[in-house]
């Protein structure tokens, strides 16, 4: 059994049961046996169906979710309501996008050899999906893998993080409920890692969708089966910089938002603040005052801005890079203090050393570092210095300096006057190097877990 817990006060929730070598199989035989068996495809019209029913049982449920979200994974209430409402469109776009999803004419004629020839494309389901998913949102990235999945007809296996399964299950009951049949969508739960891995890298499967850690995700793209596909999102260490034209009044706020939403736990939050030296003191001194003003606690209290990290020993990491930071000459302009076993104090360090690892890694808490520059090309150079690269932001009010960082970024999105954690879920979500692999959003996702079938009519 698996042991659930509140991931403010560690209290507990529920017991979940645990997959084992036994259901592996079953679940992965049941999977490809419903793939392999033509006859029993859902049409297109019938996974539309199944789609806006689902999103019509989860609209119901959303208060539901919403306290389920800040209660196993700690995401502040009014963020997790936020979230909902986030997996409830995103259900339904999978179900719009099914209208304009289809193959294409291949022209034919071009060449003598090619006359009195029809030729067209048809999208079909890859074949079983294994998805791994992370704990930071709980119901949406599991909506990410599993609307995808039923709109395109490929049977998917679900695996959530172990801290934080109850969304999951939660929301393939609902699935079930829908009416979608159980071995095209279910649910795998395990507290070590060597299952998952199997299931993962098992020949049966033909996609890998992985989020997560890069030192995970990477090793289980090199252990696939020949031929299997795969997704990776990663994180980074998102970079912001600030021209000595941005309007502060208006840019603080998103920055902040940017950098402590869901305290840091997030694969695009903003990091690394680069802030050009004549507005720096009035940047700093605003920036922290906001953050100081940041209400800081309990998760299921509406009026909670930062709640927990997801587990102890994150707080401890997180404590210990911040110490080391300072030890190394980094300022502490605020925050840091623990304020339980899994709550720190949102922090702002000023001038960290470039090699340390808050100026480095990934922190995935609620630490930004702010650091000042003169010449815009270095701190873009800077900020391009690292193995990962996802998303980055540029503030300015005149368009030259905006246009020139956006250009040299080494960036999936860049973002102009807002902050790096912005994202839609039908836009392209996408790490570079070692931030990841292939393409996230749904109607991207939908196109990576299908294929074209070529089909060419000779007509005598």
């Amino acid at each position: 059994m698996l042991q659930v817990v509140r991931a403010f006060d560690r209290s507990p929730i529920h017991e979940v049961a645990t997959d084992t070598i036994d259901t592996l199989e079953s679940k992965l035989t049941a999977a490809q046996r419903a793939f392999r068996d033509r006859s029993g495809w859902l049409a297109p019209f019938q996974r539309i169906e199944v789609l806006r029913r689902l999103a019509g049982l989860l609209r119901d449920r959303r208060d539901h979710f919403s306290l389920l979200i800040a209660s196993e994974g700690g995401k502040p209430l009014k963020d997790a309501r936020v979230e909902v409402e986030r997996a409830i469109d995103g259900i339904e776009y999978a179900s719009a996008h099914l209208r304009d999803f289809g193959g294409q004419e291949i022209p034919m004629g071009l060449t003598r050899a090619s006359t009195g020839r029809l030729a067209f494309t048809t999208k079909e389901p890859i074949g079983v999906v294994v998805a791994i998913s992370a704990f930071n949102h709980p119901l949406n990235l599991i909506v990410h893998q599993v609307a995808p999945a039923i709109a395109v007809g490929c049977p998917i296996i679900v695996k959530p993080a172990s801290a934080t399964p109850l969304c999951c299950l939660q929301f393939i009951e609902l699935v079930r409920e829908a009416g979608l049949p159980e071995p095209w969508c279910q649910s795998f739960v395990v507290a070590e890692t060597e299952l998952a891995e199997r299931l993962a890298t098992d020949a049966r499967v033909a996609f890998l969708s992985f989020i997560g850690s890069g030192r995970v995700g990477w090793r289980l793209r090199s252990l696939l089966a020949p031929g299997t596909r795969s997704a990776l999102e990663h994180g980074g260490a998102a970079p912001a910089i600030i021209d000595r034209s941005a309007d502060l009044d208006e840019i603080v706020p998103r920055l902040v938002k940017g950098g402590y939403y869901h305290a840091g736990q997030v694969c695009v939050s903003t990091q690394r603040i680069f802030v050009h030296n004549a507005i720096k003191k009035d940047f700093v001194d605003r920036f922290s005052a906001q953050v100081d003003a940041l209400q800081t606690g309990d998760p299921q209290r509406p009026e909670t801005d930062v709640g927990p990290l997801i587990h102890p020993r994150e707080a401890d990491r997180i404590a210990a890079w911040t110490k080391d930071a300072v030890d190394g000459g980094a300022q502490l302009i605020t925050g840091g203090q623990r304020l339980s076993e899994t709550t720190l104090r949102p922090a702002i360090l000023l001038e960290p050393p470039r090699d340390s690892k808050v100026s480095r890694e990934e922190i995935f808490g609620p630490v930004t570092c702010v650091t000042g520059f003169t010449d815009l090309n270095e701190a873009i150079d800077i900020a391009n210095e690292l193995p990962v690269a996802f998303q980055a932001s540029i503030f300015s009010r005149e368009i030259a300096p905006a246009m020139h960082a956006a250009e040299r970024f080494d960036a999936s999105t860049v973002m102009i006057n807002d902050h790096t954690a912005f994202r839609t879920d039908w836009m392209p979500f996408a790490g570079r190097r070692q931030s990841g692999y292939g393409v996230g959003g749904i109607p991207f996702t939908m196109k990576e877990i299908s294929q074209e079938k070529m089909i060419v009519l000779r007509r005598d």
